[in-house]
């Protein structure tokens, strides 16, 4: 069965398109079907897996604006079962040109529900804000997917969040459950990384990954040359943490049954 899954937090620099790129490509290394929706119109999900913006191709604003069917926008990335609905510089407007549209909250689910089902996964990346990308994002969604920075000002804007998740909830989609809280940019030689984790976890208790991400240059350098770390550099401590990620979702998903076999990539 499909899981829709927003990775969303309405702080910038958390971490939302790294852990998308990498969580996709990690749960696509265990050979599970993947549709990676690039939501944010920066497109940085877009070039991070190797695809450039392109004003002769069609983009996720097409199936949001002018109804294109979703099997038209998607792309092959490098990984066999990672599939992409890339954004472009379009998707700036679509903010306001979703406002007089009928159903304008539903346009993205309209969309996925033709493709979704060819999938185990699909992961939409979000803006940073709570816009009318983001409630399409969340009303499309089963779940969501938090990633919160390790640093003082963690839970900024988090209740906030929280507070649009319940109106989702109320409004669109009651379904709407928080998968899990991710950890990012994690330096556990500091002593103020270790009082935020310990803050996050008594805050969101048991709905906080195992699975954590470290600060590390491979994991940043790894989008300017458009791969997942898995491609980059598959020794990385930024890749284990993603593929422990996939690894403790895919359990919490199954729970403990079907598990696929975790085929590490070549290097390139």
């Amino acid at each position: 069965m499909t899981r829709i899954i927003a990775v969303a937090n309405q702080k910038g620099g958390v971490g939302k398109t790294t852990t998308t790129i990498n969580l996709a490509a990690s749960l696509a290394a265990a050979e599970r079907r993947v549709l990676a929706v690039d939501a944010d119109p920066q497109g940085n999900l877009t070039s991070g897996l190797g695809r450039r913006a392109s004003a002769a191709r069609l983009s996720l604003y097409d199936c949001l604006i002018n109804q294109e069917p979703a099997e038209a926008v998607q792309l092959d990335t490098d990984l066999e079962h990672l599939k992409l609905l890339p954004a472009d510089r379009n998707l700036t407007g679509a903010e306001v040109e979703l406002v007089p549209l009928l159903a304008r909250e539903f346009r993205l689910k309209e969309a996925l529900a033709p493709v979704a089902e060819r999938f185990d996964y699909v992961l939409i990346d979000c803006p940073p804000s709570l816009g009318l990308l983001t409630v399409n994002a969340l009303t499309a969604a089963q779940g969501l997917l938090i990633p919160l920075q390790c640093e003082y000002f963690a839970l900024e804007g988090i209740a906030e969040l929280m507070s649009t998740r319940d109106r989702i909830r109320r409004a669109l989609n009651p379904g709407l459950e928080v998968d899990g809280v991710l950890l990012t940019m994690v330096d556990e030689r500091m002593n103020l990384t270790h009082q935020v984790m310990g803050e996050i976890r008594n805050h969101f208790k048991d709905k906080v990954f195992r699975a954590s991400v470290p600060r590390s240059v491979r994991l940043a350098e790894a989008p300017s040359f458009g791969k997942p770390i898995l491609l980059y550099d598959i020794r990385s401590r930024g890749a284990e943490a993603y593929l422990e990620l996939a690894k403790e979702l895919m359990d919490h998903e199954t729970k403990g049954a079907g598990q696929g076999t975790l085929r590490t990539p070549a290097r390139s």
